[in-house]
């Protein structure tokens, strides 16, 4: 195979697509230990929690009259801040994932949900599909949030980090589209298959 690929050409988003290089700098400014929590919103905290912890199963600790804690599986939480916002709407790019055991737990879910939607005031459920990689589908709760509920392999990504044929860094020798993604099996095989 070449060291090119075919390239798609996406409108609107190809001035601004590029492949990024390694920072000059050997050390970080500042020492972190690991990525702790992110924020999420929240319209009513009560129904909030309710959400969480019937539908997703979180672990839920509140830590004032306005806030709430959640984790599942692992030592990174959310703050979930009661803002009182109807009218938030997390972008669907910034979205949260939730790892499932298989492919039947994904469709077992997406079926589910959409018999609770109701329910539980879900504002949006969209179709399951294969993509970058995982097999899944997204869920905007009723707070205004995006997830994305997927199959993914055990560990979810960190084992990009594992892979160096995954990583496009540097890689300008590639004509990739804005769509080629290399946790995609398919695509990250065409770039190891490449030659620098």
């Amino acid at each position: 195979m070449s060291g090119r690929m075919s390239r798609r050409r996406n409108v609107g988003t190809e001035d601004m697509a590029r492949i990024t290089e390694r920072s000059i700098r050997t050390r970080p400014l500042i020492n972190i230990t690991f990525i702790s929590h992110g924020t999420l919103d929240s319209v009513n905290l009560q129904e909030s929690r309710r959400f969480y912890e019937e539908v997703f199963g979180f672990e839920v600790v509140q830590l004032s009259k306005v806030s709430l804690l959640v984790r599942k599986g692992g030592a990174h939480t959310y703050v979930v801040v009661e803002t009182g916002n109807e009218d938030h709407k997390m972008s669907l790019m910034n979205h949260n994932g939730i790892d499932v055991g298989s492919s039947e737990e994904v469709d077992r879910a997406h079926e589910i949900l959409n018999t609770v939607k109701e329910e539980y005031r879900i504002r949006q459920i969209h179709p399951v599909r294969h993509q970058h990689g995982a097999y899944s589908f997204y869920l905007l709760d009723l707070d205004g949030n995006w997830w994305e509920i997927l199959a993914n392999r055990a560990g979810g990504y960190s084992y990009a980090y594992d892979d160096p044929g995954r990583d496009l860094t540097g890689r300008h020798d590639l004509l990739l589209s804005n769509t080629d993604h290399v946790m995609d099996d398919e695509t990250a095989a065409r770039v190891r298959g490449t030659v620098l």
